[in-house]
């Protein structure tokens, strides 16, 4: 996938988040809002190597989305336009990352959706270190649709949601 254009990457830059004030991953959310947490324990044993794929998007790719994104390992302010489908029916999912942490034993990154995603609301992947060394992998997210499409689609939205949640914990067994 190529770069983020530049004119893209300004765009984003300058949006707003759609995720009101105040949400959190790990918090009760509020009415209309769906959160969901889920973790796989890993066979590996390499948390620093699993971070390292984590922050490149190696998680996204591998779950079949296409990623274009201003920073090729992300930071606090990287912007990433991630794209589900190809040609005119893609979906488009532009988000901005609002949180990083790299500290010994836990490795995580949050990202907020900007205008245009079919969801409103924050998305959190994070890898621990469990007791025996393995990798523990946890994808957390609280949202509500926020597309017309993603709307009506009610259960179908979700499903999608949880087969994206799915990919993504797929993604790092390897």
């Amino acid at each position: 996938m190529p770069p983020l254009p530049t004119r893209t990457e300004a765009h984003l830059r300058a949006a707003q988040v759609t995720a009101p004030p105040g949400l959190a991953v790990d918090a009760i959310p509020p009415a209309g809002f769906r959160r969901f947490s889920h973790v796989v324990t890993l066979d590996r044993r390499d948390l620093d190597a699993a971070a390292a794929e984590l922050f490149s998007w190696q998680v996204q790719r591998r779950a079949g989305l296409r990623v274009q994104s201003s920073d090729a390992v992300l930071v606090v302010g990287t912007v990433v336009l991630l794209h589900l489908g190809f040609g005119k029916a893609a979906v488009r999912i532009p988000c901005r990352v609002v949180e990083v942490v790299d500290e010994p034993g836990l490795k995580s990154f949050t990202y907020a959706t900007l205008p245009g995603h079919p969801e409103r609301g924050l998305e959190k992947f994070a890898l621990s270190s469990t007791d025996d060394g393995r990798v523990r992998f946890a994808v957390s997210a609280v949202s509500q649709p926020a597309t017309r499409l993603a709307k009506i689609g009610g259960p179908l939205t979700r499903a999608a949601q949880d087969l994206m949640t799915r990919r993504y914990l797929a993604a790092l067994r390897t």
